[in-house]
């Protein structure tokens, strides 16, 4: 994470006079605070990183890093505000006002999703109908929502006027779905589900208003029971079936909103353990659901739609549920005294800092633009498995393994380097199915995947990037 401190806290933290505090872990937290009377001073507020130093500079985290060159947190399904939630408790007047909003943003973020989800409908779909709710055109519309742009109705939006300039195609998609009677049967089950979700985080909402603590959480208990029984209804195996990749991950998405609407719950009660257990949980959920996805993945279309989306899941929700949690462990830390200052403290001193950024940052996503160019570096297989090591960098290994023993076979000993860690995902994957073709040409990939592999030269970039020569 990058912190954005006002400039006269900058230079302060630069001279030693203030100090920022650190995780168990020893990661960095968005505040500044007076090492000599222990006084909290400023809330940074969090940007994405412009700079990496873990293993994903070699794979597509690092490269969009690179690529974004910074830019606020703008994470797909988890509300912005949860950043800094735990620094701003709900006994403030302020902290009412974020969690109240942080927990209305979920309830857009999931309506916006199923929304969505809707008009790819069940079965395979067209890429001109992929791309008509893709990752930029989801950022579009969930903006329209929160300004009261779109009416939600029944848990859906309806997207005609808004897509209305997407082409025919898109259009005669939606009333399609409209009329299809086995998606009326998945419709309903999350119509049903939504209802409950809503009065749930209204609930939630009304709670907060409650100036009796006992009464406050025995609100806050029903509404979470709500939330429970929704997640119920919507982390059910049976509504994936028939649904194309693309379709299966706005539906995990819609599950991961109400999964951190129920955190939030958590967080209102000071249970920080129970927040921190579910936080971690979740993340590894969200891994290996976007793990699931991508590894049924079977066309390039579905994949042009994949790649953006799952790297902003990867990049943004993952990093602000991580951040989240990391706050979490630390609350637990602090006296009482030192929650009471930091809620208390004036924390929005740097909401005017960069905000052309936020609004730029939110509308032009940087992922489309990474994927682009690596598009043009790689192929189906290739692309895929790069985002298969951005989820689970650990199964990497098995690649270089076969690309080192392929190398020193084929007579390519300068293939088979000691220092991987340098190496890109890029790299290897394109190594990977270039040795794989060479080993067996009349091996048929297409029969598995449904795509046609290229028949590659060795490629000048890898030549280029490991410094090989014969």
């Amino acid at each position: 994470m990058d912190y954005l401190f006002t400039p006269a806290t900058g230079d302060r933290l630069n001279t030693g006079s203030l100090v920022q505090p650190a995780t168990k872990t020893g990661k960095l937290l968005p505040a500044a605070r007076d090492p000599v009377t222990g006084e909290f001073v400023e809330i940074a507020k969090v940007f994405y990183p412009s700079t990496t130093a873990t293993l994903s500079h070699r794979g597509v985290l690092g490269l969009l890093a690179q690529l974004a060159g910074g830019g606020p947190l703008q994470p797909l399904v988890a509300p912005a505000y949860v950043t800094a939630a735990p620094l701003q408790l709900a006994q403030t007047h302020q902290g009412f006002q974020k969690i109240y909003r942080m927990l209305n943003c979920l309830k857009i973020n999931l309506a916006v999703m199923q929304a969505t989800a809707a008009v790819i409908g069940i079965g395979t779909v067209s890429n001109t109908v992929l791309s008509a709710v893709n990752l930029d055109q989801v950022l579009k519309i969930r903006e329209e929502a929160k300004h009261q742009k779109l009416k939600i109705k029944d848990g859906f939006i309806d997207l005609r006027h808004i897509l209305k300039d997407r082409g025919v195609d898109v259009i005669q998609q939606i009333f399609k779905v409209a009329h299809n009677s086995n998606f009326e049967m998945y419709r309903q089950k999350l119509v049903n589900g939504y209802d409950i979700f809503s009065k749930a985080i209204k609930r939630c909402q009304s709670a907060l208003t409650v100036p009796d603590i006992k009464l406050r959480n025995s609100e806050i208990n029903s509404g979470r029971d709500m939330l429970f029984e929704a997640l119920k209804i919507y982390d059910n195996p049976g509504l994936l079936e028939g649904l194309c990749c693309a379709a299966q991950l706005r539906q995990r998405e819609c599950v991961w909103a109400i999964e951190l609407a129920i955190g939030v719950t958590f967080q209102l009660q000071r249970a920080y353990d129970m927040v921190s257990s579910r936080l971690k949980e979740l993340q590894s959920k969200i891994r290996q659901d976007i793990l699931t996805v991508v590894k049924g993945c079977q066309s390039q279309s579905e994949l042009d739609f994949l790649f953006p989306e799952v790297t902003r899941v990867l990049g943004h929700d993952l990093s602000v549920i991580e951040f989240w949690q990391n706050e979490v462990d630390w609350m637990q830390t602090l006296s009482a005294k030192d929650q009471h200052q930091l809620a208390s403290l004036d924390k929005v001193s740097g909401d005017n800092l960069k905000t052309s950024i936020h609004t730029t940052f939110a509308v032009v996503a940087a992922e489309p633009s990474l994927y682009e160019n690596l598009k043009q570096k790689s192929h189906f297989l290739s692309l895929r498995d790069q985002l298969v090591f951005a989820v689970s960098p650990e199964l990497r290994r098995g690649y270089e393994f076969y690309v080192c023993q392929q190398a020193i076979a084929s007579g390519y000993p300068a293939l088979a380097t000691s220092n991987w860690q340098e190496i890109s995902d890029l790299t290897v994957t394109n190594l990977y199915y270039f040795f794989q073709i060479r080993e067996d040409s009349t091996a048929n990939f297409s029969l598995e995947n449904e795509i046609e592999t290229p028949d590659w030269h060795f490629p000048k970039s890898l030549e280029h990037e490991l410094n090989y020569c014969n």
